[in-house]
């Protein structure tokens, strides 16, 4: 059964075969750390993890890069605009490399709370500046390259296809430009390295053949995915809002050095929304993943809801949508525990079903509705355990280590659960739910499980 993902590149559905037999080279672009995550930008990563768990399903061996970018991102995509951390710092009080630090140890932490992976190898741009330079280097000898007063630009006129990932039309982008190019030759040429401006005014600076300066941002990736899985691997993959900018200038970059587009596949997950709108950090209205544990909601609700929506397709984030996802995961949770302490052997025909659902370009909404129906089915329970292990080894939401927490129901709730068991038995609906009602309104939710009802706080 062969993996088929999405390539943004192609704009169809291919097959995957690996590079180099049994391995995958994995490359994701990371954050920008001048704030925190939030959890728009976390579905992506939970995104990238259920690719990476994918492959690892199929028997491969994931070699997983993801960057840091702690220098170099600018307010606009566009090459204008302060530096993203340099600006936080002049704001703050706190030095550029504390706030880096601070952002990266704050991140890493939201992955740990998602049981998101951690990758293989993490690139911090400003570890890898003398990489950099020495592509710019290359660049510049191959004459891709010019000087204006704030920089290095690479010349995009010297690639007919330029912008192809995005499908660009470079007629239509000058034609309907309201930017003022300054010494730009074209509006969608980059910098690879900006000056420094003012001595002294940047915390973040290096020396270089062209100047005291800082690189450009999307220089970072393309260096640092060579040094780690070389000119040309297997996936790169990001956020959709990286294609027209970010990704495209990544394969300009690399293409002219090596001519490879980087990457075989290119992937890309769609926006989570809020009220129909992007979530976005520039805007400073967002909720981070801490907001919803202050709030009492399990990390891995989140990582559940995030999973019931295919990572091509935008999810709209809703109150309603997370309390159902919690109420999902719960279930799921008590189900699987109650499968007892016996070990089996996963069914083959089972875990054959999961795979196919997985390997149609990460469908994981169907995988888990297969979960859902072997659950159901009527296999021994060890059995059912032992191909559920498998399968969660890809849904990632730790369902054979949760243990339930032993919580003290209050009577009245007790009574309740009790009077709502009898009703259910007699098919009295209605009142069930009633009672049910009752006990949400006193703080509790009632679980109905394989074992019986189960009572939970709200």
């Amino acid at each position: 059964m062969t993996l088929h993902l999405y390539d943004t590149y192609s704009r169809s559905l291919r097959p995957f075969e690996p590079i180099a037999p049994g391995q995958a080279g994995l490359y994701a672009c990371g954050p920008t750390v001048y704030d925190y995550a939030h959890i728009g930008n976390l579905r992506t990563y939970l995104f990238v993890d259920g690719l990476r768990r994918a492959l690892e399903f199929n028997g491969l061996q994931v070699r997983h890069v993801m960057n840091i970018t702690d220098v170099g991102h600018l307010t606009s995509d566009a090459d204008s605009g302060d530096d993203k951390i340099e600006a936080r710092s002049r704001r703050s009080g706190e030095s550029a490399w504390d706030i880096a630090a601070a952002f990266t140890r704050a991140f890493e932490d939201d992955l740990r709370q998602l049981n998101i992976l951690p990758p293989t190898v993490w690139c911090r741009a400003t570890d890898h500046i003398a990489e950099q330079i020495a592509f710019i280097g290359d660049l510049e000898a191959k004459g891709y390259t010019y000087r204006t007063d704030d920089g290095i630009y690479f010349d995009t006129t010297r690639q007919d296809d330029y912008g192809k990932l995005a499908r660009l039309k470079r007629d239509g982008l000058q034609a309907g430009k309201r930017v003022e190019l300054g010494e730009k030759r074209d509006i969608c040429d980059f910098a690879l390295w900006k000056f420094s401006g003012v001595p002294g005014q940047r915390q973040m600076e290096w020396d270089s053949p062209w100047g005291l300066g800082f690189p450009g941002w999307h220089i970072e990736c393309s260096a640092m995915a060579e040094k780690h899985l070389g000119a040309y691997f297997d996936i790169h993959c990001g956020g959709e809002d990286h294609v027209a900018v970010h990704h495209s200038n990544e394969i300009a970059q690399t293409q002219a050095r090596h001519g490879t587009r980087l990457a075989n596949f290119w992937l890309h997950g769609a926006f989570l929304k809020t009220q129909d709108a992007k979530m976005s950090k520039s805007s400073g209205d967002f909720l981070r993943l801490q907001s919803l544990l202050e709030q009492g909601v399990d990390p891995l609700a989140y990582r559940y809801l995030c999973l019931g929506a295919h990572y091509r397709s935008s999810l709209n984030f809703t109150d309603d949508a997370l309390r159902a996802a919690s109420s999902g995961l719960a279930r799921l949770r008590s189900t699987v525990h109650g499968l007892g302490d016996e070990h089996g052997e996963a069914d083959p025909a089972w875990l054959d079903r999961f795979a196919e659902q997985i390997n149609d370009d990460l469908n994981f909404p169907r995988a888990l509705a297969v979960a859902w129906e072997l659950l159901k089915g009527d296999l021994p329970d060890a059995v059912k355990k032992a191909t559920m292990a498998r399968f969660d080894a890809a849904l990632g939401l730790g369902l054979l280590a949760w243990q339930p927490v032993q919580v003290e129901v209050p009577q009245p709730v007790q009574a309740w659960m009790a009077l709502r068991a009898i009703a259910r038995a007699q098919r009295q609906w209605a009142e069930a739910d009633r009672l049910r009602t009752l006990a949400r309104a006193a703080g509790y939710d009632i679980d109905d499980t394989p074992q019986g009802q189960q009572a939970r706080p709200l």
